[in-house]
């Protein structure tokens, strides 16, 4: 069955640590943590003092995504925090071996992700490096958009080469996702999926978050 991390940009802030520990009794499986820069994408979020406010009011494994450039800076920072996984992009860093081998010495588990237009080619070299692979399936930086089909190809394509290599990783998948295409996703073999206003806009949370992981079984 796959996995749901809603998206905390979603959520009520005014609530933050309210609405994180419902979708938690609702069965998510993570939260995904946004944090932008203003620089590597035009929007900004919040930085690591907003996750470690967070961090003592739930048990939920944090999914770290840093859309930031040059994420080498601050990785330490955001493990103290309480980030579980943390995800860098491959365009965002300068010398990514040396970003990757940072995450995995604080002790945090992997995650590498690209843009749409970036062809999942480029990160075979260091899929060895990683827990997972983070896809966006929209631009970075922008909510509301609708998911760009063509990203889903990618998914394939690094399972292949993970399993030619002879690694385990997962694969998530990030931005335009609801009850409407997750099916889709879920079939081209996806393990994790992030969904913001599709789990923080539903009146009954638990049902939408059951709703979206029962695609993969019926679909």
């Amino acid at each position: 069955m796959i996995k749901i991390a809603p998206s905390a940009l979603a959520c009520d802030f005014a609530r933050l640590g309210e609405e994180v520990r419902e979708v938690e009794k609702a069965g998510a499986d993570y939260i995904h943590l946004d944090v932008m820069d203003g620089m590597f994408v035009p929007n900004m979020s919040f930085g690591n003092p907003v996750i470690a406010s967070l961090r003592p009011a739930t048990d939920i494994k944090f999914d770290v995504h840093l859309m930031i450039e040059e994420p080498i800076r601050y990785i330490e920072e955001f493990k103290k925090a309480g980030a579980d996984i943390i995800t860098v992009h491959y365009e965002a860093c300068s010398d990514l071996d040396a970003t990757l081998d940072k995450i995995h010495e604080c002790g945090a588990l992997c995650g590498l992700s690209i843009k749409p237009k970036t062809p999942a080619e480029k990160i075979f070299p260091y899929l060895e490096k990683c827990d997972w692979v983070l896809i966006m399936s929209v631009e970075p930086g922008f909510g509301g958009q609708s998911l760009i089909p063509y990203t889903l190809d990618k998914i394939n394509e690094i399972k292949k080469e993970a399993e030619k290599q002879g690694l385990n990783i997962l694969v998530e998948v990030d931005g335009g996702i609801n009850a409407k295409n997750i099916g889709e996703v879920a079939a081209k073999g996806a393990d994790i999926v992030v969904a913001g206003s599709a789990v923080f806009g539903a009146k009954d949370r638990k049902a939408a978050i059951a709703d979206l992981k029962n695609i993969r079984v019926n679909g």
